[in-house]
């Protein structure tokens, strides 16, 4: 059983930046595909970017490509997500996930594991 903690959210004006970071426990870290995903009030879970197990490979969604950068820390069993030019519309609450499969993936429905989220505000 794989535990993942969240943290680094926060308000930030827009155009600003945050890095958010995810430690795990309870399992191998380097045997899962990180991902963070999103959550707005009033919308469904949304992918923002994955990285395969040594890192070698990331995916992002559209929206945020050029902006953010996902990256892994295996020997501290974390995972991060850098976010730049930050804008109002990235307002959600971050999830990370562990997947077991070496896959890099945009549905939620096959990642195995959850943090409880943190929170990102940007204002305008």
């Amino acid at each position: 059983q794989v535990q993942l903690v969240e943290s680094g959210g926060g308000l930030v004006q827009a155009g600003g930046s945050l890095r958010l970071s995810c430690a795990a426990s309870g399992g191998t870290f380097s045997f899962y595909v990180m991902g963070w995903f999103r959550q707005a009030p009033g919308k469904e879970r949304e992918f923002v970017a994955g990285i395969t197990w040594s890192g070698d490979r990331t995916l992002y969604a559209d929206s945020v490509k050029g902006r953010f950068t996902i990256s892994r820390d295996n020997a501290k069993n974390t995972v991060y997500l850098q976010m730049n030019s930050l804008k109002p519309e990235d307002t959600a609450v971050y999830y990370c996930a562990a997947d077991r499969e070496n896959l890099l993936r945009r549905s939620y429905s096959v990642y195995d594991y959850w943090g409880q989220g943190t929170q990102v505000t940007v204002s305008s």
